[in-house]
């Protein structure tokens, strides 16, 4: 069980740290569309309102004109929440991920992987409820 509170946040508010992949950009948006709902809340940065994971899911609620997306508000300096490099040999820190965001220089896709315990995952939110 999760011990996160997701909640609906106007798109506005939401900082990206990192750019996306057009090609699974436009994978994951078809499948939203045929599923008609978001099945993961994105993960966010609950003092900087940074995006921390789920880019692509947000860039397809944006694509799809909505105002709204399903977010899990997180304690970004808790030290049970970890980041780390997808890629050998290149380290990224907590201070990169909300400099980026808070910035607008965005990292590359695939920059950061973060580590989130009992992250709150299996939540189908209608596409619907974010307009």
């Amino acid at each position: 069980m999760s011990k996160y509170k997701v909640e609906i946040i106007e798109n506005s508010r939401l900082k990206e740290h990192e750019e996306i992949n057009r090609d699974h950009l436009a994978e994951l948006l078809a499948q939203i569309k045929k599923d008609g709902c978001v099945k993961n809340p994105i993960i966010v940065d609950k003092d900087t309102m940074v995006i921390l994971d789920g880019h692509h899911r947000f860039n397809c609620v944006k694509e799809l004109g909505l105002r709204f997306c399903p977010a899990c508000l997180v304690d970004y300096q808790c030290p049970g929440i970890k980041v780390c490099a997808w890629r050998k040999g290149t380290t990224v820190t907590k201070a990169d991920v909300l400099r980026a965001g808070t910035t607008g220089k965005k990292l590359t896709p695939k920059t950061s992987r973060h580590l989130i315990p009992n992250r709150p995952t299996g939540l189908n939110t209608p596409l619907s409820a974010l307009k």
